[in-house]
């Protein structure tokens, strides 16, 4: 049976699933749109708990008149399939290297964030206080897919939940991040050896990390560049990089 009215109880939940935050968190819901979003999640193993697409188009699950399936998308152009999946969360962060990100706030850098995460092995994202919503449909759409193959986990604030060694990135501060050591009182091979367990920390653009965050860190770094800052997800995607080097590096 194909969906033909705009009244549709099933295209109304989606649009509460995109449109609202507490609607998800509610739930325990969110939708994907695209059909590469859906093959995504496919491949991790996510199954849909609701899949939709345009009459005609073939590619299964229930199939719904296409300008009302466009009406019910968040994409400019409209869509020919979403899903709805689950939400997952989980218990504890996991390393060997492992992204905390504490007042994110654009839905875009933290779902940008999450594709450099699975780049580059990391092994879990913690979203702390006034992170956006990884589940968001612009979260969802930034991450490329990662967002179904990146462990989420959610953190108060607690640093001690987080595994390893904690590496603060805020700009101006401390040393920079290429001439960062383990042990800063050792010296030679022995200061620069990575333990196998790293949490980057990471904050806003803006505001950058809270004072009392930078101060519970092991280490605090930076990237040097010529200009101000780099946005959150370019300097986590540029951290991330040379941490993985390093902590292959032993």
């Amino acid at each position: 049976m194909t969906i033909t009215s705009q009244h549709n109880q099933k295209l109304k939940e989606i649009r509460k699933l995109r449109q609202r935050r507490r609607w998800r968190e509610r739930t325990g819901r969110f939708v994907a749109e695209g059909e590469d979003l859906l093959a995504a999640a496919d491949r991790a193993g996510w199954p849909a708990l609701e899949r939709y697409s345009a009459a005609g188009s073939g590619l299964g699950g229930v199939e719904v008149d296409p300008e009302l399936l466009a009406s019910a998308s968040g994409l400019g152009s409209g869509t020919r399939a979403l899903a709805v999946y689950e939400e997952r969360w989980a218990p504890r962060a996991a390393g060997p290297l492992c992204v905390y990100l504490h007042g994110v706030h654009d839905p875009g850098n933290v779902g940008t964030i999450l594709r450099s995460a699975e780049a580059f092995g990391a092994g879990s994202v913690a979203l702390g206080p006034g992170t956006a919503d990884p589940y968001s449909p612009k979260a969802v759409r930034a991450s490329m897919g990662a967002v179904f193959a990146v462990a989420l986990v959610r953190v108060e604030g607690d640093l001690a939940a987080l595994p390893g060694l904690k590496i603060a990135l805020a700009p101006g501060q401390g040393v920079p991040l290429p001439e960062a050591r383990h042990d800063s009182s050792a010296e030679g091979d022995e200061a620069s050896r990575f333990p196998p367990e790293v949490t980057l920390l990471v904050g806003a653009e803006r505001e950058g990390l809270p004072a009392e965050v930078v101060e519970r860190a092991d280490r605090v770094v930076h990237i040097p560049v010529a200009t101000d800052s780099l946005n959150a997800a370019m300097a986590t995607t540029v951290a991330l990089y040379e941490l993985q080097i390093r902590m292959a590096a032993g």
